[in-house]
């Protein structure tokens, strides 16, 4: 496409050079710029892309995007925008024609929930026989083909790219998380969403945001729109305090769910046990039956958002029923690791005190014997939630093993001594092992038939993030390894 139809959604400051040449390709990092491509300079925390400009012209690139002023004698087309990332997007949506467009795309937010709530969502979709993409902290579902996630939300030129591919794919819808982060830097900026998801909120990311009210403001773009009008159905937690403030957006539609209160969408007669979850959904269609394999108070708000959602969006009874069921597992969420021992070993993601609280009641109520934790905090992230991840794994295991979980640039040790203040506080016996592999271990060791053991933090993530950049560790193949060092082996049976 030529460089100035490509920029006429576009708030533009200033524009030097020739707006008429074609552009072929697009790009925010300086090694991927081809020649003909167009280069988006973006200030970010780690670098800073007008640092790379000498390489960007050695590419033959043939255009910049910039929120600076163009510098002295610049060989080629230089455009200045009030914002560089917004304009990504943009630019991004229209070299790939608003994929978006043809697409149902539905956008979950929240702190927790998002993942399962996307899966589930997309079984629902796949059952009505609808093709869908999807996007989430896990991986990038695209026609045929899935790709491991390196952000909750893709960044947006890579969001319309993929899009783009779901409907050439014959795909008709998508459904995605969104993230705070990706909400805040203008990742789905311009893009349409058909409808917003709220699950929830809980302190996280306040290393980034500073505090709640800044968190939520993000959260609540979704619903606001995203350089768009709102999207036409909202679906809302209304068991949440913070519900309250996005019901008063001007939403076409909105449905609430909960378990408490007026919510349109509720469960009754709920059966949780280790096989699964059974209950009566009361909906504004109807009642509905759904049972599903996975496991856990949590779930039922899961699927109680999924549902809502589907309904919504007129998915029809049958194929929510189906979806539901067919949703057997999402990776590294109470993951069950079984090699045939007498205790049960689960791995789940859970890393902010609420939803480390709701996976330890979880395991509570599958447990005959002990509950022993494994868990750790992030390291360059919100250090506030230390202490109190600490606190609930005290209060609600009978056994912790503290370690480390991507300290990153920080002393894991320093890490750990923040949560072991919660830890303290609770006064249940603990221990303190800064080698995860050698923690899960320790946990392992001390299970007994009857005893849950489990180990929180990474879930379905397969590497461990150290100052010196990642290494390899997977706390479900660590688990099934040593089980198998212990004697257990499901292979051998």
């Amino acid at each position: 496409m030529i460089l100035r139809e490509l920029l006429r959604s576009t708030d533009i400051v200033d524009l030097n050079g020739d707006a008429e040449r074609e552009i072929l390709s697009l790009a925010y990092d300086s090694r991927e710029v081809k020649a003909g491509g167009l280069f988006f300079a973006i200030r970010g925390e780690h670098a800073d892309g007008h640092q790379f400009l000498d390489q960007v012209l050695k590419k033959r690139a043939v255009g910049v995007v910039s929120e600076l002023d163009r510098p002295p004698d610049f060989p080629v087309a230089w455009v200045r925008v009030w914002s560089v990332r917004r304009a990504l997007a943009e630019v991004s949506r229209a070299f790939y024609e608003n994929p978006d467009l043809y697409l149902v795309l539905v956008g979950i937010t929240g702190t927790n929930g998002k993942t399962t709530t996307a899966y589930l969502l997309h079984s629902i979709f796949e059952a009505a026989g609808i093709k869908t993409g999807l996007f989430s902290t896990i991986e990038y579902r695209v026609g045929v083909q899935a790709f491991p996630a390196y952000h909750t939300t893709p960044e947006s030129l890579e969001l319309a790219a993929y899009l783009a591919e779901v409907a050439h794919c014959g795909g008709k819808a998508a459904v995605m998380e969104v993230s705070s982060h990706a909400l805040a830097q203008s990742r789905v900026w311009g893009f349409r969403f058909s409808a917003a998801v709220f699950t929830n909120l809980t302190g996280d990311h306040l290393d980034y945001h500073e505090d709640m009210e800044s968190y939520f403001a993000a959260k609540r773009r979704l619903f606001e729109g995203t350089g768009t009008p709102p999207p036409e159905l909202g679906i809302i937690n209304l068991d949440d305090p913070w519900a309250s403030r996005l019901l008063d957006m001007p939403l076409k539609r909105r449905v609430t769910y909960g378990v408490e209160g007026d919510a349109q969408v509720r469960a009754r007669h709920v059966s949780l046990s280790p096989a699964g979850i059974r209950a009566a959904l009361t909906t504004p269609g109807g009642k509905i039956e759904i049972e599903s394999p996975l496991v856990g108070g949590a779930n039922v708000m899961n699927i109680l958002a999924a549902v809502a959602c589907a309904e919504g969006l007129g998915l029809g009874r049958n194929a929510i029923r189906e979806g539901v069921a067919r949703l057997r597992q999402v990776p590294g969420r109470f993951e069950k690791v079984d090699e045939g021992q007498p205790f049960l070993v689960i791995v789940d993601y859970a890393h902010t005190h609420d939803a480390l609280r709701s996976v330890l009641e979880t395991a509570r109520d599958m447990t005959r014997g002990r509950l022993i934790s494994v868990f750790g905090c992030g390291g360059d992230r919100d250090r506030t939630k230390r202490p109190k991840m600490g606190e609930v794994a005290g209060t609600l295991s009978d056994s912790v093993v503290l370690t480390s979980d991507n300290p990153r640039s920080e002393d894991p040790i320093l890490i750990m001594n923040d949560a072991m203040v919660g830890l303290q506080k609770s006064g249940r016996p603990y221990v303190a092992e800064v080698d995860r592999e050698t923690a899960i271990r320790k946990a392992l060791e001390q299970a007994r038939e009857g005893d849950t053991v489990l180990i929180a933090g990474k879930g379905h993530e397969t590497t461990q993030i150290l100052k010196d950049g990642p290494i390899p560790l997977n706390d479900r193949e660590v688990a099934h390894r040593i089980l198998g060092e212990m004697g257990f082996s499901r292979s051998s049976g």
